[in-house]
C-alpha cells in the first residue's frame, strides 16, 4: 500500500495487532443455536451509504440463508436522500446502519432509535492528507489547512479537541463543504488539504489508486478524543417493545453473517460482489481482509457494546459544545439480542 510511513503505522499497526485476540474469541459468544421470529416476517434494513465492506455481514446473512433460517425475509435498502435514523425511528425500515455520532444526536433529540450491535469495535476513521503536499505527523499539522467537510456537526468539535491536545487551535482550519464529492481528486488539485476518511475503505482505495496518504487515526488519539462505535446496527424502541422476537432473530442472523466474514473474508467479499457487481473487486477483497479482525477486535463476541464507550462519547460532545446535556447511555444501546445471551 502506498501509505506514508507515519500514517501506515497508525492506520494498520494497533488495529491489526488485535487480530490474535479476535481469532481466539468466538464471534457468536459460544452460541450453537439461534433465534427465529415467531412467525414469518418481512423486514427492511437500510444501509448508511452505498454497499461496501462495512456491510459484509448483512450480505453474507442474506446470501447464506441465515435470515431465512431466522424466519425472516429481509430487503436491503440504500438511503438516498433520507436520514437512516429517522426512517428507522418511524418504522419505515425496521433496522438500519448508523454511527454513534449520529445516534447520539438522535437520542439527544428524542429520536427513539437503539443500537443493537456494534458493527466494528473501534473507530477505524481518521484525518488524511496527501503525503507529498501536507505530511501529517501529529494533529498540530492540521492547523492552517483547508478541510473538506461533509457537513456533520461533530467535525468541528473533533478537530478542536485534536488540535487543542497538540497545544494548537483549530480556528485557522478552513472548512470547505464538499458533501459527498470524491475527496481525493480535490486534494490532488489543492481545493482541499485534508479530509476525514474510513481507512478500511477509502484509505485502501486511495493506496490502490496510487495516492500516497498520511493518516491521523482517531483511535490513536484517545487521550484527546474518545473511542466510539462506528458503524452501528440500529432499530427503534417500538420494535424492541412489540416485536422482540423479530429483533433477536435479525440481530442473531446478522451476527452469523459477520462471524462468517471474520473467519472467511475472501468468500464474504465474493458474496458482496455478487450482490453489488459494480464494486471494484480488488478494493472489496483487500478491504474485507483488512476489516476481518476489526469487526470483533478484542471484544468477547461480535457486536458487544459497553456503556462507558457511549457515556464517554456523550460527555465529550457536551464538553466540546456539540450537545447541551448528556444522553442516557444505558438507553442508547442493548446487548440483549446478541447470540450468547446478555
Amino acid at each position: 500500500m502506498l501509505i506514508g510511513a507515519a500514517g501506515q503505522a497508525q492506520a494498520v499497526g494497533p488495529l491489526q495487532a488485535q487480530a490474535t485476540a479476535a481469532a481466539t474469541a468466538d464471534p457468536l459468544g459460544g452460541a450453537t443455536s439461534f433465534a427465529k421470529a415467531d412467525k414469518a416476517t418481512s423486514v427492511n434494513v437500510m444501509l448508511d451509504y452505498t454497499p461496501n465492506t462495512n456491510h459484509l455481514g448483512i450480505y453474507v446473512a442474506q446470501a447464506m440463508g441465515f435470515y431465512k433460517d431466522a424466519n425472516l425475509t429481509v430487503a436491503i435498502q440504500q438511503p438516498g436522500d433520507v436520514q437512516v435514523e429517522q426512517i428507522v425511528a418511524t418504522g419505515k425500515a425496521q433496522f438500519g446502519v448508523s454511527y454513534e455520532e449520529q445516534a447520539t444526536y438522535s437520542r439527544a433529540s428524542n429520536v427513539p432509535i437503539v443500537s443493537v450491535a456494534a458493527i466494528i469495535q473501534h473507530n477505524t476513521s481518521g484525518f488524511a492528507a496527501l503525503h507529498d503536499k501536507h505530511p501529517l505527523k501529529s494533529p498540530a499539522d492540521l492547523v492552517g489547512l483547508k478541510y473538506g467537510s461533509f457537513g456533520s456537526p461533530i467535525e468541528k468539535p473533533m478537530l478542536d479537541a485534536l488540535t487543542r491536545c497538540a497545544g494548537k487551535s483549530a480556528e485557522t482550519i478552513q472548512f470547505i463543504d464538499i458533501g459527498f464529492t470524491e475527496p481525493l481528486p480535490l486534494m490532488d488539485k489543492d481545493r482541499i488539504d485534508f479530509v476525514w476518511l474510513f481507512y478500511g475503505w477509502d484509505g485502501i482505495r486511495a493506496a490502490q489508486q496510487g495516492y500516497k496518504l498520511d493518516f491521523l487515526m482517531l483511535k490513536d488519539y484517545t487521550n484527546c478524543v474518545p473511542d466510539y462505535y462506528t458503524p452501528l446496527l440500529i432499530t427503534n424502541e417500538d420494535m424492541i417493545k412489540n416485536q422482540p422476537d423479530v429483533v433477536r432473530a435479525f440481530v442473531q442472523a446478522t451476527a452469523r453473517g459477520y462471524a462468517y466474514a471474520i473467519q472467511h473474508p475472501d468468500e464474504a467479499a465474493d458474496m458482496l460482489l455478487k450482490a453489488a457487481p459494480d464494486l471494484d473487486p480488488k478494493l472489496v477483497k483487500e478491504s474485507a481482509v483488512w476489516l476481518a479482525p476489526q469487526f470483533q477486535a478484542e471484544a468477547p463476541r461480535w457486536g458487544e457494546q459497553r456503556a462507558e464507550i457511549w457515556q464517554g462519547f456523550s460527555e465529550f460532545m457536551v464538553k466540546n459544545g456539540a450537545l447541551k446535556t448528556n444522553i442516557d447511555a444505558q438507553a442508547a444501546f442493548t446487548n440483549e439480542f446478541l447470540p450468547g445471551g446478555k
